[in-house]
């Protein structure tokens, strides 16, 4: 989720094959308890099943969101303000709810007061007066984090111009990038067109420098094979073991990478490997900066969040 600078390396980026892998599909084999009923899943809707059981998995950690309210801050953190890649929004806690078994994260058009604002200062966190959109980033920092396993999220996503939703972890140790980055979702815009991104990131020999393994695919590929896409509920997901990541849409693999990625330089956090460590999750829906103008967009806009899973 952070900013992808266009002067850093992007190594194995490309419009439709990721690593080789051309529209590769795995599906996860399912164990279905005999006693259990299920429920009839539509696309547009949320799935109430109990979570699914995986051969040689265990379910150790999951948020269902099937409570009306507000998110447990046993589980989660809230990101407040002006954060990052100076984008337009102010996060902040208001934003965000539980209804109808999801986590809705919701993108606002309204003005807040900075209240660190400092006209003469040059850091934009401080020298912007106001904020004139709103928005969530919820984190389970310093609460849950896991080495290896499986990720499932099940989410619908907004794709208007300005919206920039994620689903993405960081290392437990280091400074960002040598703590190393992995982009499970990103929706931003590219020459003003949408894409669908599934990335990792981790430092380079200069400082607070990245180096990133970009996958890419267009918004208009999924609209062209369903025109509902943007009205669905998709599933992302990233297996990740001893030797390697892999990030999947609906069973379609988006991108790998090796978990024994070194940084090229273990200077700034005396972290050798990045992805072979604990990580966390992060959601969030950002607003302009990558993901376009806002400007003339109808708001607010809903990131819905169906369920979050981790098995190992």
């Amino acid at each position: 989720m952070k900013k992808h600078p266009y002067f850093i390396l992007i190594i194995l980026a490309t419009l439709f094959t990721f690593c080789g892998a051309e529209n590769e599909e795995i599906t996860p084999e399912v164990i279905i308890e005999p006693e259990e009923e299920l429920i009839e899943v539509s696309d547009f809707s949320p799935d109430k099943n109990t979570p699914k059981v995986y051969k040689g998995m265990t379910l150790v950690w999951n948020e269902e969101f099937d409570i009306d309210g507000k998110v447990d801050k046993n589980d989660w953190n809230f990101e407040e303000g002006f954060v990052r890649n100076s984008e337009l929004q102010w996060y902040q806690e208001e934003n965000t709810i539980i209804k109808n078994h999801t986590l809705v994260i919701e993108g606002k058009r309204e003005t807040v007061v900075n209240p660190n604002y400092d006209g003469s200062s040059s850091n934009w966190r401080i020298n912007r007066q106001t904020a004139e959109y709103t928005s969530s980033s919820i984190t389970t920092q310093g609460k849950h984090s896991w080495k290896y396993g499986r990720i499932e999220i099940r989410a619908k996503i907004p794709t208007k111009k300005g919206a920039w939703p994620a689903i993405w972890t960081l290392g437990t140790k280091g400074e960002w990038p040598s703590c190393g980055e992995i982009d499970i979702l990103e929706l931003y815009r590219k020459k003003g067109e949408p894409i669908i991104l599934a990335n990792f990131a981790w430092g380079s020999e200069d400082r607070w420098e990245s180096v990133w393994n970009t996958g890419v695919k267009p918004l208009s590929e999924f609209m062209a094979a369903d025109s509902q896409w943007e009205d669905k509920f998709h599933v992302w997901r990233m297996d990740w073991d001893a030797t390697n990541i892999s990030i999947y849409l609906d069973n379609e693999l988006l991108n790998s990478h090796s978990t024994k990625q070194k940084n090229v330089t273990n200077e700034f956090s005396n972290l050798e490997y990045p992805f072979d460590q604990e990580h966390f999750l992060l959601l969030n829906l950002a607003i302009g900066s990558n993901g376009g103008n806002p400007s003339k967009t109808e708001f607010p806009l809903k990131y819905e969040i169906d369920y979050v899973r981790v098995y190992q």
